[in-house]
C-alpha cells in the first residue's frame, strides 16, 4: 500500500516538545495515516483494534475527541530540518483520567515500521510522562501490554514501569490466547529517572 501524501505545514502545532520529537493534537489531515498505521496487520496484532479501520470511521472518533474530557490524544512527529520535513510516526495518548484518584494509563503506538527499535517511544512517553506528573498532578500511571510486544514493555520499563498484575489468556492473537501485563510508574519513581535522564530527551 502506498504511502498518503504527507501534509505538511510552514509552522510547527507543538504541545509537548521533545528533542527529536514532539506531539501534538490530531488533525483530519492526520487520519489517511491513522488508517494505514491500524490496518496493518503487524501493527494491529498489538492493539485492541482487530476490526478493519476506515477514514470515515476514524473521522467520527476525531470529532468525538472534544467530548471526551478524560482522554488526550496526540500524534507523535518526528522533527525534521524544517517544518515541512515532519513525519507523523504513531500516536500516544494518557487515557481514563481519573482527578479524584490520581491515576491514568497511557497508550502508544509507532505505525511507521522504519521507526521501530530507534528510540522515539521512549522519548514520546518520558515527556508525555512529564506533562502527567508534572501539569496534571497524577501520582500514577498504568500501562497495559500484550505478552506477545516485549519490546513495548522493555520501553515501558525504560520510562519506570514494572509489572504489577497479569490477565492470563486475556485476548486472542494468531489463533491462540495470550496474557495481557499491567505494568504501572509512580511519579516519584518517574521523577528519579527524569532528574538523570530529562536531557537525553528535551530539546537543548
Amino acid at each position: 500500500m502506498k504511502k498518503p501524501k504527507e501534509k505538511t505545514s510552514s509552522t510547527r502545532v507543538v504541545f509537548i516538545n521533545g528533542k527529536r520529537l514532539y506531539l501534538r493534537p490530531p488533525c483530519k489531515s492526520d487520519l489517511p495515516y491513522f488508517v494505514r498505521w491500524f490496518n496493518d496487520p503487524e501493527v494491529r496484532i498489538f492493539l485492541n483494534q482487530i476490526y478493519p479501520m476506515t477514514e470515515s470511521g476514524e473521522e467520527k472518533w476525531l470529532e468525538g475527541l472534544v467530548e471526551r474530557k478524560n482522554d488526550i490524544v496526540l500524534v507523535i512527529v518526528l522533527k525534521g530540518k524544517t517544518p515541512m520535513q515532519d513525519r507523523p510516526i504513531g500516536n500516544i495518548g494518557i487515557h481514563g483520567i481519573e482527578r479524584e484518584n490520581g491515576v491514568a494509563t497511557t497508550g502508544a503506538a509507532i505505525g511507521e515500521k522504519d521507526c521501530w527499535e530507534k528510540g522515539y517511544g521512549t522519548e514520546a512517553k518520558m515527556i508525555l510522562l512529564d506533562y502527567a506528573f508534572n501539569t496534571l498532578n497524577l501520582r500514577k500511571v498504568y500501562s497495559r501490554v500484550l505478552a506477545i510486544n516485549p519490546r513495548s514493555r522493555a520501553y515501558s520499563e525504560k520510562c519506570g514501569y514494572v509489572l504489577e498484575a497479569a490477565l492470563p489468556k486475556a485476548h486472542f492473537r494468531q489463533g491462540k490466547y495470550v496474557d495481557e501485563c499491567i505494568l504501572a510508574v509512580y511519579a516519584d519513581v518517574w521523577r528519579e529517572l527524569w532528574k538523570k535522564d530529562c536531557s537525553k530527551y528535551l530539546p537543548k
